[in-house]
């Protein structure tokens, strides 16, 4: 009969070891993100909003300025040419041929060509500021989402503890601590989520910046041998 007992003690302990471990729970990312409450995953869906205008802002601009930045090496060289041999209308129309940043700035000093050199130069400065103006063609709006992007994420942050203070000042002192799950996962994903989205428009920005400088570069250095040419005696 002992015998038995042992064998029913020892069951039941294997049975309550078995049942006292600890279960791992796998957490995928979509239910994370959707854990919020409504709150949480209306903060959640502005942010990707957010973050697909970001990336369609800077792929559109990253495309437009490599178009601009590409420019045939021996434009200059055609374009001094036929002023010196005195074709001025055959430069004008490589100018217009030719669908860049650069060819627009030399097409403007080529149709001043003999008017005062401080005329030309200022209708180059002012074409140049209207190219600068295209290239720089939204990138302010991912300036604007860098910023704007953990700022909702923190947004969702406050109301997250806010509901979670909210279940504990209603649970009277009793709550549990997985009745508090839906505040804490909107504090946390809302924070995340718009730390990537501003990181992502933030890099995308200083990359376009980058890419911009170096076409405005390429645009002052041919608008210099432009005026040079202008200044070579004849």
């Amino acid at each position: 009969m002992s015998i038995f007992l042992q064998a029913d003690s020892l069951a039941i302990t294997n049975q309550t070891l078995l049942d006292g471990e600890p279960v791992v729970k796998t957490l995928s990312i979509w239910e994370l993100l959707t854990s919020g409450g409504i709150g949480g995953q209306a903060i959640i869906l502005v942010l990707f909003i957010l973050l697909f205008f970001a990336l369609f802002l800077y792929f559109e601009r990253l495309m437009a300025i490599n178009k601009a930045s590409k420019i045939d090496s021996s434009f200059m060289n055609n374009i001094k040419m036929n002023i010196m041999s005195g074709k001025i209308d055959n430069a004008k129309m490589i100018c217009a041929q030719t669908d860049s940043p650069v060819a627009r700035l030399i097409e403007k000093g080529v149709s001043r060509i003999g008017k005062p050199l401080e005329d030309i130069n200022t209708a180059i400065e002012n074409a140049g500021a209207l190219e600068l103006y295209k290239l720089e063609k939204n990138t302010s709006m991912l300036a604007t989402i860098s910023g704007a992007g953990p700022m909702i994420g923190f947004l969702g942050t406050v109301v997250g503890m806010i509901l979670a203070f909210h279940k504990m000042a209603s649970g009277g002192g009793q709550i549990e601590v997985g009745a508090l799950a839906e505040g804490i996962y909107t504090a946390m994903t809302t924070t995340v989520v718009g730390l990537i989205v501003g990181i992502i428009a933030y890099i995308g920005y200083n990359h376009l910046v980058v890419k911009t400088n170096k076409v405005v570069n390429q645009m002052e250095a041919n608008a210099v041998d432009f005026l040079d040419l202008l200044n070579e005696p004849v």
